[in-house]
């Protein structure tokens, strides 16, 4: 049996706050059909998508007050997974019932947990709090990507590829050229870049708003196992921007979290945030349209990069300087996956001779 791709005992995000309504939304997290769906105050559910009496999908059925009715044979499930009535018999089978999953709603995300749910801790939930925060104006969109996860992980981890994929908006020689830094924790990976004295590139141009030189950063902070927030920016060349003093420019966060659906597609989830401008619904639509541009171009090379490792599975990745961000994000992943995987070793147990 292959080592699993992703860990279970996490929070990953399920649907944006908006599309969750008062219908059934079906999404595959992690390998495994759930329904999403609003009660009638608003609590959001998570079911397992299937019916108990023949595996139909309870999303193809409809919602009534706050419980489920599948559409093949009417049995009725609440929100925490019980039958509560059965067509055509007075007794109900104790028996009856389908999986019921812990679910958070914070930072504008709908987040589900699909292991084990007494770990279940809502103080885990990934901290993306710019995408609702009054202090920042934030939008952005939800993209299905035929890859795995981590590749998209990969991809935000080392933005040296805006160079040459993105070179006719947020890429040019710089960011290839720049060094970086990066550093880690036991849950945390970052690389940290700095860009002094360039000329902008288009998209920065524009946001910065007047000519000259400038200082640009590009922060970039790994949660493991899949989220990835990025602190972006522009300042006038000089004005100490590295130092701490951003007054001088303008500063966004791109706000990332990706959760594997399948082994080999995923639920990329992302927003841009900015704190300038806040009132300016138009630049909201334009950034929100700008950026969903930019990620297109990722998209493609991400699915071809997929076609191709399936076309060659016994390839061995080559590691350069600029994959140090994406090896310790994987590493993080793999202790996760480790941890719910491998036997642990109990006061009993003898060491190998």
């Amino acid at each position: 049996m292959s080592k699993p791709t992703f860990p279970l005992n996490a929070w990953y995000a399920a649907a944006y706050d908006v599309e969750l309504k008062r219908q059934l939304l079906p999404r595959t997290i992690c390998n495994k059909p759930v329904v999403l769906y609003r009660k009638e105050n608003g609590t959001p559910v998570a079911l397992a998508d299937a019916c108990w009496h023949r595996l139909v999908p309870l999303s193809l059925g409809r919602l009534e007050g706050d419980n489920v009715i599948c559409g093949y044979h009417g049995l009725e499930f609440d929100e925490t997974g019980r039958c509560v009535y059965m067509p055509s018999q007075d007794t109900i089978n104790p028996s009856a019932c389908v999986k019921s999953y812990p679910i958070a709603e914070k930072h504008r995300f709908i987040w589900i947990w699909p292991g084990d749910p007494a770990l279940a801790d809502p103080a885990l939930v990934p901290d993306m709090h710019w995408n609702q925060d009054p202090d920042w104006a934030a939008d952005g969109k939800l993209i299905e990507v035929k890859c795995d996860y981590r590749l998209v992980v990969d991809n935000l981890m080392d933005l040296t590829h805006e160079t040459f994929v993105h070179g006719s908006s947020i890429g040019n020689r710089a960011v290839a050229e720049a060094p970086f830094e990066s550093s880690h924790s036991d849950r945390f990976a970052y690389i940290t870049r700095w860009m002094e004295d360039i000329d902008p590139p288009p998209f920065w141009r524009k946001q910065f708003g007047r000519p000259g030189k400038v200082d640009r950063w590009q922060i970039i902070r790994f949660e493991a196992p899949c989220t990835v927030t990025i602190d972006v920016g522009v300042a006038e060349a000089g004005t100490g921007a590295k130092q701490g003093d951003r007054s001088k420019g303008v500063n966004g966060y791109v706000l990332n979290t990706i959760t594997p659906s399948t082994d080999k597609t995923c639920l990329y989830f992302w927003a841009f945030a900015r704190n300038y401008d806040l009132g300016n619904q138009a630049r909201t639509h334009e950034l929100r349209e700008g950026v969903a541009g930019v990620f297109r171009e990722d998209e493609e090379v991400l699915e071809a990069q997929q076609r191709a490792i399936d076309a060659n599975p016994d390839h061995q990745f080559y590691n350069l300087n600029i994959d140090a961000g994406s090896m310790w994000a994987r590493k993080l992943i793999d202790r996760m996956i480790d941890a719910e995987t491998k036997p642990q070793a109990g006061p009993h147990a003898v060491a190998a001779e």
